[in-house]
């Protein structure tokens, strides 16, 4: 599949030509990094860094927060890539450092392993020094190290000239279980769908910069289909992972989707659908994903209004339940306050500030010295319903709550936790 690029010099991304020449500046690279982060991971690079001339840290920070970042540039240590999974960076490029000595006790599935090739032998620090060894002997040194290989054709690097295909269905058998990925010279939809055939990703940057290359046609470019029309089924789920209902998608559709970030799909009876043009229910494009198969797609939305389905359902396949549905109700008493109402109480603010406050902390007692299956369950059912009201009162979502969990899950250092005040001969 695709991976975009965002190259970073002093805050803005740029391109350059075998990683010497600037020929293009990009500007702002917060908005490429939202729709690039559409259709999956996105590589930064931070070339400052890389050139030993400056940081790009506070930027790429950021990007990471809008989009699944692969990050590379100036990591030259174990402690530089835990700092960088720590911020968010979906995986680690590790350059002149991937040697195993670096690599070891980090998690392989989040590292790639850059290997840098002119005319087939590995260069480093910057592509100025050689080292003797070819693309295949740095795979094998690093095999079971590093989930990724990023080999970028440094002769090709910028200049959309192609790529040598003889070389890398070799390449993906001698990464064995990791996947590879490839950079220098990709220009067309045709190309990257010949290296996910083989078993590869494309890393493109110039290509999709100068509009040599869409998007949208590089991300569709691998998928298939069985039907006389093209067009592909595609799940749309919300952004907690419930399936709202099936649709069709075709290029055009998706190339609205990604261009318009929101959801945007193929009716067989209307041409191109814009969801909730017409009924207010409108979805913001989060993520769009194939699978396996690439014969299927997934759109991940942001949700508005009732609901997916034209009866006025969250769903296709009926109401809201759990949590989304109490998190329905709280919105609902935003909108139109109900007298008497504990739900309407506790969002007003005022008294209903302290009520919550109070509920919130005498319920999380009840739920630690509750004691078997159905107690628990009581207890903690109990004190979601306050902490919904905790969170819809700031207008978060449970959604951003288990985006928090997911980020926090991913950090490579322990968290400290200390003892409840009171209790610290306890935990001795």
């Amino acid at each position: 599949m695709i991976v975009p690029s965002i190259d970073l010099m002093d805050g803005r991304a740029v391109q350059l030509v075998q990683g010497r020449r600037k020929v293009l500046d990009a500007g702002d690279p917060r908005p490429l990094a939202e729709r690039f982060g559409r259709v999956g991971e996105v590589a930064v690079v931070d070339l400052d860094a890389a050139l030993g001339r400056g940081s790009n840290a506070a930027v790429i920070e950021e990007l990471c927060r809008r989009a699944p970042c692969r990050v590379g540039g100036g990591i030259r240590s174990r402690e530089d890539a835990v700092r960088w999974l720590d911020r968010g960076a979906a995986k680690v490029v590790l350059g002149t450092a991937a040697v195993p000595e670096v690599l070891e006790g980090l998690p392989p599935n989040r590292v790639v392993a850059a290997l840098d090739a002119w005319e087939g032998e590995v260069v480093v620090k910057g592509w100025t020094e050689r080292t003797g060894r070819t693309i295949r002997q740095g795979m094998e040194a690093l095999r079971g190290l590093a989930g990724g290989f990023l080999v970028t054709f440094v002769e090709g690097e910028g200049k959309e000239a192609g790529f040598p295909r003889h070389e890398i269905e070799e390449l993906v058998a001698a990464s064995g279980r990791s996947r590879l990925t490839v950079a220098g010279g990709i220009t067309t939809a045709e190309e990257v769908a010949w290296l996910d055939r083989v078993g590869a990703d494309a890393q493109v940057g110039m290509a999709l910069y100068r509009g040599t290359l869409e998007l949208a046609d590089a991300f569709a470019a691998p998928l298939r289909s069985e039907r006389s029309d093209g067009l592909w089924p595609t799940v749309v789920a919300d952004d907690r992972g419930a399936a709202l209902g099936l649709v069709w998608s075709s290029v055009e559709s998706i190339r609205a989707a990604i261009d318009e970030g929101r959801g945007v799909y193929h009716s067989r009876k209307r041409g191109l659908w814009r969801k909730g043009e017409s009924s207010g229910a409108v979805q913001s494009l989060l993520r769009i994903d194939p699978d396996c198969d690439r014969d299927a797609l997934r759109f991940t939305v942001a949700q508005r209004g009732a609901g997916f389905c034209h009866q006025g359902d969250w769903t296709c396949f009926g109401p809201a339940e759990g949590l989304r549905a109490l998190e329905h109700l709280f919105g609902e008493r935003q909108a139109s306050p109900v007298e008497g109402s504990l739900t309407s109480r506790l969002l007003a603010g005022g008294d209903g500030s302290r009520f919550l406050r109070g509920k919130l902390i005498e319920e999380a007692g009840e739920v630690g010295e509750a004691e078997g299956w159905q107690r628990v369950v009581e207890e903690a059912t109990d004190l979601v319903y306050f902490l919904s009201a905790a969170i819809a009162r700031e207008g978060a979502t449970w959604a951003d709550v288990e985006r928090e969990i997911d980020r926090r899950r991913k950090k490579i250092s322990r968290r400290k936790v200390s003892a409840p005040k009171g209790a610290a001969k306890e935990f001795r």
